[in-house]
């Protein structure tokens, strides 16, 4: 059983995992690595826990749709001189079953008992609102 520590964050502005795939084939979205990030103002107290096989989790329009590995932990300064987290991210995106999510700021932790199983290769289908989805998905359709 995977005990690893997670984290679940709002992707605000995607519309679909492709655009989240889009976005993070652009230059600002990557380190000088080439690997895409996201900057955030808190850094994790629980970073060890991460770095163990942690995911972050994706909520889009309101549904938990897909998941990255965090690779590491990155201190990201910018112009206005305030110490920021990078969170690395492998560029690999794996769908998730559907899960809502109701808004929320910033990150959160999450428990591998509490995350969203991943969907086989090949199974997402984007022509299926992410409601539909995890309705199927809860009558064991998908």
């Amino acid at each position: 059983m995977d005990n690893s520590l997670h984290l679940i964050k709002l992707s605000v502005g995607t519309e679909t995992v492709d655009t989240l795939k889009t976005w993070q084939s652009t230059p600002q979205a990557q380190g000088d690595d080439g690997l895409p990030r996201h900057v955030t103002r808190m850094w994790p107290k629980r970073e060890a826990e991460l770095l163990q096989g942690g995911s972050i989790y994706w909520v889009i329009k309101g549904f938990v749709q897909a998941r990255q590995t965090i690779v590491r932990l990155d201190e990201v300064v910018r112009s206005d001189g305030i110490r920021r987290c990078g969170i690395v991210l492998d560029p690999e995106i794996i769908r998730t079953a559907s899960a809502p999510r109701r808004p929320f700021q910033g990150w959160r932790y999450l428990e591998s008992s509490n995350a969203p199983v991943d969907l086989p290769s090949g199974q997402a289908n984007d022509d299926l609102p992410p409601s539909l989805m995890a309705a199927l998905a809860d009558i064991g359709v998908r």
